[in-house]
């Protein structure tokens, strides 16, 4: 009898017929501190090992009680006490974020995506200011915020980093593209590279056929010069922070310095961070005398430009009895 218990007792400690693992994975937190009888205890809540005791006592054996990493794992269930402690006793490789952010996102959008990212900190306090970055070199004096300056591309977040690390990466990126821009024409109709980036951020609200960007660069540069207002519908769902809805009435007449409808020249800010072919537009727009554009029916976001009021009138109408034919919906095509 003697005997048979202790071929039970190794044959449960050793396990020499135990498959290893099972196929179901489950994520497991070893918490800092915890004691060779706390992570048993965990493992054999989850399913993952047999018993927390006969770990304990493996761990003792095999000399590995004080070798037991915390962090987060993803093991199977049914695993054996060999291969709990093997898993155990490797460091968890230390969590790398990786967050793209598309080129036009304002700080709003960009902290959504970096809160759904698991990023520590406040992006969106972290992105009013940043010690070191100088937005007067580019010609914005005191703005609200560094909108504009935070260029939007793929980043691969080291290990305890931060929403702060991003907006350096973000200011680091953008030092690097601004600096291959050539501002000559920009600079010869007094823009600052401010100006041209909130350009550069209205075209990234406007434009979704990339030949289009020094097209409707040129309207607005040719508004600008006769002090017509922009009435850039962008510019007022960065104000309401509608980015999808149809606009409605009251949204069009919002009361706001970003209401390009009513009020003439630039707003006071960018209304997102524009990518660096939106830049190059702004900085170096189409050559053309258009003034307006609209929606061409049927498209999937191409516009139809003009350069007298009788012609954009004729594109509005053919725009709104597509768009009356299409229940109200828009009939960009798409």
């Amino acid at each position: 009898m003697i005997g048979l218990v202790g071929v039970w007792f190794l044959t449960s400690l050793f396990q020499p017929f135990h498959g290893g693992s099972g196929s179901e994975a489950v994520k497991v937190k070893i918490p800092k501190g915890a004691s060779v009888g706390d992570v048993g205890d965990i493992l054999g809540d989850n399913g993952v090992i047999d018993s927390s005791l006969f770990f304990q006592m493996r761990a003792t054996l095999d000399g590995k009680r004080s070798n037991l990493y915390p962090g987060t794992y993803t093991l199977n269930k049914e695993m054996s006490y060999s291969a709990a402690l093997s898993a155990l006793t490797i460091p968890p490789l230390k969590k790398t974020i990786t967050l793209t952010i598309p080129e036009g996102y304002d700080r709003s959008q960009i902290a959504q995506l970096a809160e759904e990212s698991g990023l520590p900190g406040d992006y969106t306090t972290d992105s009013v200011k940043y010690k070191g970055f100088d937005t007067a070199r580019y010609g914005a004096k005191n703005p609200e915020s560094l909108e504009g300056f935070l260029f939007p591309a793929t980043y691969e977040l080291p290990p305890k980093s931060t929403s702060e690390t991003l907006v350096g990466q973000q200011l680091d990126a953008f030092n690097q593209r601004i600096a291959g821009v050539n501002m000559k024409y920009a600079k010869s109709k007094n823009l600052t590279v401010y100006d041209i980036l909130i350009i550069a951020s209205m075209i990234e609200g406007e434009v979704r056929v990339p030949k289009e960007r020094k097209l409707v660069a040129a309207v607005i540069y040719n508004r600008l010069k006769q002090g017509i207002p922009l009435g850039i519908d962008a510019t007022i769902r960065f104000a309401t922070g509608n980015h999808t809805e149809a606009l409605k009435q009251s949204e069009l007449e919002i009361d706001s310095p970003y209401n390009t409808r009513i009020n003439a020249g630039l707003p006071p800010g960018p209304i997102g961070n524009p990518g660096i072919a939106a830049i190059e537009a702004a900085a170096h727009p189409a050559q053309v005398n258009y003034l307006y554009y609209v929606v061409k029916p049927g498209t999937c976001g191409e516009h139809a430009f003009s350069s007298t009021d009788a012609q954009f009138q004729r594109d509005v109408d053919a725009y709104n009895k597509a768009r009356e034919a299409a229940g109200g919906q828009s009939p960009d095509g798409c």
